[in-house]
């Protein structure tokens, strides 16, 4: 029986373990090139940590979530603040679990896959996760039209079209180094959670009903429309490619590979994306609250369109800079997932399937298969059509989720591939369960789907 020692854990390869493949860590430029102190304060070694957790947030964020948050907000008021509380729960457990597994094993998700699994699974898990990135960067190239054509008088097909240059604005971070690209992605989202806290205060929802919105209801699963919206939103916030992401993105770090290095590692990461992720939760629910109290309330109960929200902000709110306020924050969130697309993708292929690139033809392949379709439905349908592939591609995401999610959960509570590390039995049945309300949800929707309910 052949045993290998793997990320400090043994690993027997008849019964379970790791079937290392060998090669590069992903993003191999990038790995371990961040310092994190040995000594020092408990604050100075969280901030070495910050970062990465913000890269996995703004995919919590991006248009998509936005389109799906005014849909829910304008036609059921604050119901599904309840799903929003929801899903950004799971993300955080879910997250950690990436970072968990990034940091003991030394494999991300993709390459965990790629050792553990037959070629054919692997091949069909990387052709799934490689649908769920073009699903995002549709929804950011989407969005970042939407932005330049509200805030400029761009036509939406040259903004679609200008969009997919953005290319070159991930290249000159990437050649900048790491840390240039985890500071303007904190600016970024700073800049939306600003916007945000305003247009809050403007909207001045009744605080009591808001409350109320944060507690499941039953009419959520029983109203058809009602459940398409929240798995919508749901696959907006857990996004699939952000949990591949993060198992690489963590490894950025030098810290000491040894238990108690890894041991604070994983705690300095998890602190980190849960901190990240409950901005996410802000925003979300700030987003949805806005359109409830903004449009719902007053009679606007079918603002699925974000041009629609922008133009209405300013006579329902009383003044042009809720408006803009708006638009500057959508813009923002779609350049911040060009950022994290790029590198996702550039990790699931090297992952899955050992296949390195040039930073810049991975992304032009990424933007050209969401290209051709945000082109072809701008060109034919205009705003309407827009904004009904974005909220679509939120619910592509979320039928893509599972793939990634049970993987993840079966590595991280196997003992004989991580170790010590090995979920304990409450984390395990936590994230089981996650793992399974998400197929639960899935499966029923494709049911409904197939069945004529949507």
């Amino acid at each position: 029986m052949k045993n290998e020692r793997w990320g400090g854990t043994e690993a027997t390869l008849e019964s379970g373990g790791w079937k290392r493949s060998g090669g590069e860590p992903s993003l191999a430029e990038a790995n371990r090139s961040l310092h994190v102190p040995q000594k020092g304060s408990w604050l100075r070694k969280l901030l070495a940590f910050m970062g990465p957790g913000y890269l996995v947030a703004v995919g919590y964020m991006d248009p998509g979530n936005w389109a799906t948050d005014l849909a829910g907000g304008s036609l059921f008021g604050y119901t599904l603040l309840s799903v929003v509380l929801l899903s950004n729960l799971i993300a955080m457990v879910l997250q950690s679990l990436s970072g968990k597994l990034g940091i003991v094993t030394g494999r991300d998700l993709a390459q965990a896959c790629r050792d553990h699994y037959s070629k054919p699974v692997a091949l069909l898990l990387w052709v799934l996760c490689e649908l769920a990135i073009a699903a995002c960067d549709l929804a950011e190239l989407i969005g970042t039209a939407i932005a330049l054509n509200l805030l400029f008088g761009l036509p939406l097909l040259w903004g679609v079209i200008l969009t997919s240059l953005d290319v070159l604005l991930v290249l000159l971070l990437q050649n900048k180094g790491f840390r240039y690209m985890e500071a303007l992605v904190i600016v970024l989202i700073g800049t939306i959670g600003g916007c945000f806290l305003l247009e809050l205060v403007w909207a001045q929802p009744v605080v009591a009903d808001v409350l109320k919105g944060f507690i499941p209801s039953g009419q959520i699963v029983s109203n058809p429309a009602m459940l398409y919206i929240a798995i919508g939103i749901l696959g907006a916030t857990v996004m699939p490619h952000n949990l591949y992401l993060h198992s690489s993105i963590v490894q950025t770090r030098r810290f000491e590979q040894t238990p108690l290095g890894k041991k604070e590692a994983i705690r300095f990461a998890t602190l980190d994306s849960t901190i990240a992720l409950g901005l996410a939760l802000f925003i979300n629910a700030a987003i949805l609250i806005v359109a409830g109290a903004v449009f719902h309330t007053s009679g606007y109960t079918d603002i699925a369109e974000i041009s629609d929200a922008y133009r209405l902000m300013a006579p329902l709110m009383g003044g042009a800079a809720a408006s803009v306020l708006f638009g500057v924050a959508l813009l923002a969130a779609g350049q911040n997932s060009t950022l994290t697309g790029t590198l996702a993708g550039q990790i699931v292929m090297e992952g899955f399937l050992g296949l390195r690139m040039k930073p810049w033809l991975r992304r032009l392949i990424t933007r050209l298969i969401a290209l051709v379709p945000a082109v072809i439905v701008t060109a034919l349908y205009g705003e309407k059509g827009t904004t009904e592939l974005l909220i679509f591609s939120q619910v592509i995401l979320s039928l893509q989720l599972s793939f990634a999610v049970i993987p993840l959960v079966q590595f991280t509570s196997d003992p004989r591939k991580m170790g010590e590390f090995a979920n304990r039995p409450l984390l395990k049945g936590v994230a089981w369960s996650c793992a399974l309300l998400i197929a639960a949800l899935n499966l029923y929707l494709l049911a409904m789907t197939v069945s004529g309910w949507f």
